[in-house]
């Protein structure tokens, strides 16, 4: 069999090592030094030579070694992200905006999650720690009463979080939960409701209670009553809404308007109204929060309050690297804004 030539504008790609500075090197006729300043994004060349160097890296298929880049650079270009569920949806809008930040801006992303009753620092914060992560994006609701996490938590390396970490000093990013909770009550005030009820989180948690004194402070504003019977825990969950939501009818028939404090929620008390067999919005009024996907489309449409979850961790992202690379960290939380977005599910009472 004759031998099979290959013409030489045909890149071979080389198996069983990595293709090394040294190889960019040669194959661009350019010395080491300028190459590996080029390679690493500096260098004060002509693009002429800029444009070699970079095509015998794409030819040869060259792949930077970051851990070599780390040990000369004192920084690893790795950021961390600790989570908890990955099924929730609204957390994932967080991490999704979170990590095409940190691409944009040429940074990996490593993510660890924790259980619901986990600790922060019992693996994953240590275990960001040793790989030497540039710094934290802290995601996981409940860290927000982990007295240990003050302790623990390395004051010299950048930490952001989107929710209260026990002791203050971390950064945060998020939203105006109470000012969320008033904006749905407002709406449902200015409709004539007097009778309104609400179905919240988790009492424990934090955004819980926040929505919950948006929904009081407006109530109190136009002189109407607040009631402890028109609250109920639906624990985030549609089945737990529809529970709840049979519980506040049972004890106040009279309810016309329910605000429900997160979307899915807002699902559960829908789906419990039409069991009831009262119509919405003409015998009862519903308003969610969170404005996900699916709440367009409900039966009818969900009015419910935009948060903006894919802005809130970009941004978060985007201060997180600002103080990697030396900045600042912001004398108090960042909070983005939030606004209502009103459909079929809300009527005049």
């Amino acid at each position: 069999m004759p031998p099979r030539i290959i013409p030489a504008d045909v890149t071979v790609q080389r198996l069983g090592r990595h293709v090394s500075v040294k190889d960019v090197a040669a194959r661009s006729g350019v010395s080491f030094q300028t190459t590996s300043k080029v390679l690493n994004g500096g260098g004060s060349v002509s693009e002429v030579t800029r444009a070699r160097i970079l095509q015998a890296a794409t030819d040869l298929g060259y792949v930077p070694n970051l851990q070599a880049r780390s040990l000369v650079m004192q920084k690893t270009q790795t950021v961390g992200v600790i989570t908890s569920d990955f099924r929730d949806h609204d957390l994932s809008r967080l991490i999704g905006g979170a990590e095409q930040e940190a691409r944009r801006q040429g940074y990996g992303v490593m993510i660890a999650s924790i259980e619901p009753e986990g600790s922060l620092t019992e693996y994953a914060l240590p275990a960001m720690m040793e790989r030497r992560v540039d710094g934290i994006l802290l995601a996981a609701p409940q860290m927000e009463e982990d007295l240990a996490l003050e302790h623990v938590l390395d004051r010299a390396l950048p930490v952001v979080s989107l929710h209260h970490v026990p002791g203050g000093g971390v950064a945060t990013v998020g939203s105006d939960h109470e000012l969320t909770g008033a904006l749905a009550t407002r709406h449902l005030v200015e409709r004539g409701h007097r009778v309104i009820a609400t179905v919240t989180g988790t009492r424990g948690r934090r955004v819980t209670q926040s929505r919950l004194r948006g929904y009081r402070r407006v109530l109190e504003d136009a002189d109407l009553p607040v009631d402890a019977d028109l609250v109920e825990e639906g624990m985030w969950l549609i089945d737990g809404a529809v529970l709840a939501t049979h519980r506040l009818l049972d004890r106040r028939p009279g309810i016309t308007a329910i605000f429900a404090q997160n979307d899915v929620m807002a699902i559960g008390v829908l789906s419990a109204l039409r069991g009831m067999g009262k119509r919405v919005p003409e015998d009862c009024s519903v308003v969610g929060c969170d404005d996900i996907d699916m709440a367009a489309y409900t039966i009818p449409p969900l009015t419910t309050v935009h948060i903006p979850f894919y802005e809130t961790g970009a941004e978060a992202m985007r201060l997180l690297l600002s103080m990697a690379a030396g900045g600042a960290a912001p004398p108090r939380g960042v909070l983005l804004p939030v606004h209502l977005i009103v459909r079929g599910s809300t009527a005049a009472a």
